[in-house]
Parts: structure tokens; C-alpha cells; sequence
């Protein structure tokens, strides 16, 4: 083995994670982590594997799931689409796989939702197959140690690290590589990396040329979009409220709302009214506002108010949308900046509607 793949595994031997998904070689559990994991953080992951592992032990459990109840454990995490493909993928294997997952990087590439580094992760996990990992733990650690300057998000800069990272790969021991350099880049060479406590120190061109601030190198750049949603709590007497789910091919898609009605910016309660009276079609009127909610994604802003409505006659309205019993929101998965409006109405006794 090179001195590289030897300094790693003796970290690892020493400091390697202990996480539920690393104790198991069920490709099922391996591949429910790994979708998990996709633009998602460790820690916020582990309690929603938690509680899918258990809701869901086996494909079969998964495949037989309602979208609901799929969407209602995932709630919070983000990234629906994982979810959607997970349910979709699940049902090919319960019904066309016979329940059997497939066993190569090739079939398991095939897979709705899985790409090249989810592949490799769960034929080098599952299977022991010899395929190296490589995600942005692993740009970073090659780019540091080998000092390479090759932007990680250009095609050059991916083929280049995938095959540095399988001439590093040991054969008889690709697992524990793969999750000795994401546990090496999750803990030690992180973007701030802890260099002085570094085992790879000696050997590291980027703490020798001190480039470990600007490397690795990205030539793209997010441009991040801003949204702003009017959400409705439209009520009546008997405590009844609307909802809808999201279906055009959009964020939130399978999740449920409130009546929406998106702008290109915020705006004052006079300059919304009209825009209700057109969607509702009937006097009405805003009893209440909240504050300004704002959520994080990865390529947009969302900025969502919610307005409490009264309607002095009943409003015509579209075929999909719900009404529900207010006490009964609970039973639909939203997304998150609804979550967090309900809760803080909850905590604060404080319900708009």
C-alpha cells in the first residue's frame, strides 16, 4: 500500500465514526443511509435513518409505505425528490427485483436517484467491490494532500480525483478506505482543517505550500434565487381549513400548503388584497399576519407570510384543494417553513386561525 492509504487507515483504525449504517451490510439500511446523506449533513441525517430504519426494516416495508407516511417521517430534511426516488426505487425491487437488491456497481447504478459516488458507496459497503467513493470529503482530502489545483466541480477535476482516489483504493480492503477518507475529511481535514494534529501532515502538499485555506478550488458559483410566498389560512366557523398538495415538478413537490399565492416580493396587506378577492372570488377579509419566515435552500431563498382569512360568503375554489379540520393538520407532511410557523403558533398558544 502507498504511505497515503497506510497513514489514512491507521487514523481511521483510531478515529473512525460510529454511526448505525456502518454497523450493517444490508444493502437495503446502506443504500436508505446513503440517499439520506446526499447534501445532507451526518448529524442532521441520523435521527430521521433512525426512524425510517425503523418504520421501514426492509424494502418490502418501504415499498408497501403510503406517500403520506413517507413524506411525514422525511419531513424536515429536505430535498423531497430523495424521497420520492426512494419510494419509487423500493417499489422496483420489492415487485420487479422480487425483493432481491441488485449486487453490482453497474445494476445498483441503475438505480432511480443513485449516481456514481451512492453506486460506489453501496457496492463498497454492501458488497466489498472495489470502488472508490468520492464525494466532497474526498475532493478536499486529494486536493490538499496532492496539492491539486483542478477545479473539484469541473469535469477534468472529477474524473481526475475518481482516479486518484481508485489508484489508492486497496483491493482487499475497499471498504474500509472509502470510509476511512470520509471520516478523515469529516473530522480532520475539514474546511477549516485541524492540521496540527494532522497524521497526514508530512506528506501534505497543501500544509507544506500553505494552500490549505484555498484548496480545493470550485470554479462555479451558486446564483441563489429569492421566492416569496403569500400563504392563506383560509377558515370557517366550524374550524374546517384549506390545503392542497404540491404537484407541478417544483421544491416541495408531494408536500401539502396552504392556498399560496407567490410574488416577487412581499407584500403590504392593501397591496395583497386584491390578489385574494381574484384567487377567492368572494368578500374577504385579513384578520391577522405573521411575521416573515424565511427558509434556507440550496439554490433559492424562500420568504413565506401567513395571513389569517375570513370569507363572508363560502369561496370558490379549486378542485384540489382540502378542507380539513384544523386539529387535523398535524396528519400531513409540510415543509419545513410551515412547520416551523405551526410550531411557534403552538408554543406561543397563539393559533391565527
Amino acid at each position: 500500500m502507498s504511505p497515503f492509504t497506510t497513514l489514512l487507515l491507521q487514523w481511521w483504525a483510531i478515529h473512525q465514526r460510529q454511526l448505525p449504517w456502518k454497523n450493517t451490510q444490508d444493502p437495503y439500511l446502506i443504500w436508505l443511509s446513503e440517499i439520506m446523506l446526499q447534501q445532507t449533513r451526518v448529524e442532521q441525517a441520523l435521527p430521521y435513518y433512525e426512524r425510517l430504519s425503523a418504520a421501514f426494516p426492509t424494502v418490502k416495508h418501504l415499498a408497501d409505505a403510503s406517500t403520506d407516511d413517507l413524506m411525514r417521517l422525511w419531513e424536515g430534511l429536505g430535498y423531497y425528490s430523495r424521497a420520492r426516488n426512494l419510494h419509487a426505487t423500493a417499489k422496483h425491487i420489492a415487485y420487479q427485483l422480487d425483493g432481491h437488491f441488485p449486487n453490482t456497481y453497474q445494476q445498483i447504478l441503475q438505480l432511480k436517484g443513485v449516481g456514481h459516488y451512492t453506486a460506489a458507496a453501496i457496492a463498497s459497503f454492501a458488497y466489498n467491490l472495489p470502488h472508490a467513493v468520492v464525494d466532497g470529503n474526498v475532493f478536499r482530502v486529494l486536493s490538499r494532500v496532492f496539492g491539486i489545483e483542478t477545479p473539484i466541480d469541473s469535469t477534468k477535476g472529477k474524473q481526475q480525483f475518481t482516479q486518484l482516489a481508485n489508484q489508492f483504493l486497496p483491493p482487499n480492503r475497499p471498504a474500509d478506505f472509502n470510509q476511512a477518507i470520509m471520516d478523515f475529511g469529516a473530522i480532520q481535514c475539514t474546511p477549516k482543517p485541524n492540521c496540527d494534529t494532522c497524521s497526514l501532515q508530512n506528506i501534505c502538499i497543501a500544509f507544506e505550500q500553505k494552500k490549505t485555506t484555498t484548496l480545493p478550488i470550485k470554479e462555479k458559483k451558486i446564483v441563489k434565487k429569492e421566492r416569496f410566498f403569500h400563504y392563506l389560512l383560509i377558515t370557517d366557523p366550524q374550524q374546517q381549513i384549506y390545503i392542497n398538495r404540491r404537484t407541478a415538478r417544483d421544491i416541495w413537490q408531494h408536500l401539502y400548503e396552504f392556498p399560496c399565492i407567490e410574488t416577487n416580493k412581499l407584500l403590504t396587506n392593501v397591496e395583497l388584497f386584491p390578489h385574494i378577492n381574484q384567487l377567492l372570488q368572494t368578500n374577504i377579509a385579513i384578520e391577522n399576519t405573521s411575521k416573515p419566515y424565511t427558509q434556507q435552500l440550496t439554490h433559492r431563498t424562500v420568504h413565506a407570510i401567513f395571513h389569517h382569512i375570513t370569507c363572508r360568503t363560502t369561496p370558490t375554489t379549486p378542485a384540489e384543494w382540502q378542507h380539513i379540520p384544523a386539529a387535523d393538520l398535524s396528519q400531513y407532511p409540510f415543509p419545513k417553513i410551515i412547520t416551523q410557523f405551526l410550531a411557534d403558533q403552538s408554543q406561543q398558544q397563539q393559533i391565527l386561525f
